[in-house]
């Protein structure tokens, strides 16, 4: 009974700290948003956002390890691993290119980072897995083709 007791009490604590911490200014939520790039997530093709990150004028790269399966049973959850063989990658964008809003996202890498990604996404139908990778002040890309079976049927 009174480790319940305690625990809910620590927990109201920290409720408050937190909340002090949001009124005196310390924390801001918005900030979490910062790195959010509007435009990128609305575009409705590939190409448009990349113009949108910058990244449209990337080269094509074998240094971009994408492994995704061949053929995905349920598109629902398409499990994707990506790794940069590019020296100085300080970023990773992936785009499934037939998606609605092709872009899913980018991961940001400081010095000394494996720049590595798993994910597992959502691919509506048949589509390449395009990434761009940027190391240098250069950008460079990849892509893969993943193909969605309907129910799994291989159709």
């Amino acid at each position: 009974m009174h480790d319940t007791r305690r625990t809910v009490l620590k927990g109201i604590c920290a409720m408050g700290a937190v909340a002090g911490a949001v009124a005196a200014g310390l924390l801001s939520p918005v900030r979490a948003f910062a790195a959010w790039n509007k435009g990128a997530f609305e575009a409705k093709s590939t190409i448009d956002a990349m113009r949108t990150l910058g990244v449209a004028n990337a080269e094509d790269s074998k240094a971009i390890e994408i492994r995704a399966p061949d053929i995905a049973e349920n598109g629902a959850v398409v499990p994707i691993d990506i790794t940069s063989n590019i020296p100085g990658t300080t970023a990773i964008a992936v785009f499934i290119e037939k998606n609605p809003f092709p872009y899913t996202g980018s991961f940001d890498f400081t010095q000394g980072a494996v720049p590595y990604v798993h994910l597992r996404v959502k691919i509506g139908e048949s589509s390449p897995v395009r990434v761009v990778v940027t190391a240098g002040g250069k950008h460079y890309t990849s892509a893969k083709e993943v193909k969605v079976t309907i129910g799994g049927c291989g159709g």
